[in-house]
C-alpha cells in the first residue's frame, strides 16, 4: 500500500518547487499543459490534445521514466449536516471545515514504442475502506484508469486517418473527448463521504450501467479527416491476464459481469474552425452486471440484471489567447432490467440524467464554471442542483478552487437546501 505520508509529501513539494517541472506527457512532448488541456484545465482536451491521444500518447521522444503524480487536498462546509434525514449519507467522520488529504495518484504515462503507448493510474483513497465500526477511514490503494493503446495513421492528399485499438478497464476512458462518463467528474474527491457526501463530486453523473468500478474490455477506433469518429468495443469482469486492470478492488462482487458481450460504442462528428471546435456524439452500452442487492450465485445466469444506456453529448470550445470557453451537455437514458431473483421488479427503472457545464478561463490562471444537474426519478433517486466554481491556477500544475453546490432536489433528503455545499480543494501534479 503507498503510504498516505508519501502523498502528502509530495503534494508539499510540488506548492514549493514552482513550475520547474512537467507532468510526463508534457516532459515527453515538449508542450506546455495548455498544448493538451483547453486552458490547462484538465482533463478537458484541446484538438492537440485528441491527437495526441488518438495516436495512442506516441508523440514526442521515449523518456526512460515516464512518471507522474497527483494529489488533492480538501475541505468541505456542509450548510446544515445535523439536519440530513438520511443520517447514513454521513457516516464518516470527514468533517465540516477542516482539511484532509484526500487522494493522490501515480501515473506511468507516455511512448512504449512508435505505436504503442499508455496511460496508467494507481490512486491512494484516503478514505477508501471502512474500519470495525463502519467508517471510511482506512486508506487504500487500487487500480484506477487504464489506458494501454496501439494507433497508427494513414495520410494522402485526400484522407488523413488515425486507427487502432484500446485495451483499458472503464467503457468511455478511450473517448477522445474526455466528455464521456469516465471523464466528466472534472475534480477527483475520496469516495468517503461526511462533509463530502454532497459535492459536485458525488451529484449524479451519466454512467456505463456497471456497478463497481474497473472491468476489462478492447476497442478499436477510427477518425476520419479529424471529423467522423466511430468506436466499439466488448467489456467483461476484469480476471485472468486482465486481472491487474482490477487491483485492489475490496469487492470484486461489484465488477462481475454475466460474459464477455457487453458492447460499448461511441461515434461522434467533430468540426474545428478558426479558434474554435464543435463535437455531437452519441454512445451507448449494453451490459449484464451482477445483482448487488438479489444475487444469490455468481455461476447463476438469473443473478445479472440487464443494462442499457443511450445518450448524447455535444460540445464547443472556444481557444485564443488569453481566452478559453468551454461549453458542454450531456443526456442519457439508463434502463434497467430486474434479475431474475428479483421477484418483486423492484429492481426495475428507467432514468433519465442531464449534465450541463460552462467554463471560462483568462490567461489560463483565472476560470469560473457553472454546471446544472438533474437526474428524473421518485423521491428516493430526483436530484437536481447547480454547481457553481471559480479556481486560480498559479502553476500550469497547480488549481486552487472553491465550489459551490445547491440542491433544488435531493435523493431521500426532506430539505435538499440542508445538503449546501462549500469545497475549497487544492489539486496538483508533478
Amino acid at each position: 500500500m503507498v503510504s498516505k505520508n508519501i502523498f502528502i509529501w509530495v503534494l508539499l513539494s510540488l506548492l514549493c518547487s514552482g513550475a520547474r517541472a512537467l507532468p510526463a506527457f508534457a516532459n515527453q512532448t515538449g508542450q506546455s499543459c495548455l498544448a493538451c488541456h483547453a486552458g490547462g484545465q484538465y482533463p478537458e482536451l484541446t484538438s492537440y490534445g485528441r491527437i495526441f491521444k488518438l495516436t495512442g500518447y506516441t508523440i514526442g521522444e521515449k523518456k526512460t521514466i515516464p512518471i507522474s503524480v497527483m494529489g488533492v487536498l480538501g475541505a468541505t462546509h456542509m450548510r446544515q449536516p445535523n439536519s440530513i434525514n438520511d443520517q447514513s449519507a454521513l457516516n464518516t467522520p470527514i468533517n465540516n471545515n477542516k482539511p484532509n488529504f484526500e487522494t493522490g495518484s501515480v501515473f506511468f504515462a507516455g511512448k512504449v514504442t512508435d505505436n504503442v503507448g499508455a496511460f496508467v493510474q494507481v490512486t491512494y483513497d484516503n478514505y477508501a475502506a471502512p474500519d470495525a465500526a463502519g467508517n471510511n477511514v482506512v486508506g487504500h490503494t487500487a487500480a484506477d484508469t487504464m489506458d494501454f493503446r496501439w494507433a497508427d495513421q494513414i495520410v494522402s492528399p485526400t484522407r488523413d486517418l488515425i486507427y487502432g485499438f484500446s485495451l483499458n478497464n472503464n467503457p468511455s476512458v478511450s473517448d477522445p473527448w474526455n466528455t464521456s462518463w469516465a471523464w466528466m467528474n472534472y475534480v477527483p474527491a475520496t469516495a468517503g463521504k461526511g462533509a463530502n457526501a454532497h459535492i459536485d463530486a458525488t451529484t449524479p453523473y451519466a454512467g456505463s450501467g456497471l456497478s463497481g468500478g474497473h472491468y476489462g474490455g478492447l476497442t478499436s477506433y477510427a477518425f476520419l479527416n479529424k471529423t467522423y469518429y466511430a468506436e466499439v468495443g466488448l467489456y467483461q469482469t476484469a480476471k485472468g491476464v486482465l486481472s491487474f486492470m482490477n487491483a485492489g478492488n475490496t469487492d470484486p462482487i461489484q465488477n462481475a459481469t454475466l460474459s464477455s458481450t457487453n458492447p460499448y460504442w461511441r461515434v461522434a462528428y467533430n468540426k474545428d474552425w478558426n479558434a474554435s471546435n464543435m463535437m455531437v456524439g452519441l454512445s451507448g452500452m449494453a451490459s449484464h452486471p451482477y445483482d448487488l442487492n438479489n444475487g444469490v450465485s455468481l455461476s447463476n445466469p438469473l443473478s445479472y440484471q440487464s443494462v442499457k444506456v443511450r445518450g448524447i453529448d455535444s460540445q464547443y470550445q472556444y481557444l485564443l489567447d488569453p481566452h478559453t470557453i468551454t461549453v458542454q451537455a450531456v443526456y442519457q437514458n439508463q434502463v434497467v432490467l430486474a434479475s431474475g431473483m428479483d421477484a418483486s421488479g423492484s429492481g426495475n427503472s428507467n432514468t433519465n440524467i442531464f449534465r450541463g457545464k460552462a467554463s471560462y478561463i483568462y490567461m489560463a490562471k483565472y476560470g469560473s464554471s457553472l454546471a446544472y444537474f438533474n437526474q428524473s426519478g421518485d423521491f428516493s433517486m430526483a436530484t437536481q442542483g447547480n454547481t457553481a466554481e471559480v479556481f486560480y491556477m498559479p502553476l500550469q500544475n497547480v488549481r486552487v478552487g472553491l465550489q459551490f453546490t445547491t440542491f433544488n432536489k435531493l435523493a431521500g433528503i426532506v430539505n435538499p437546501s440542508d445538503a449546501n455545499s462549500v469545497r475549497l480543494y487544492v489539486w496538483a501534479a508533478y
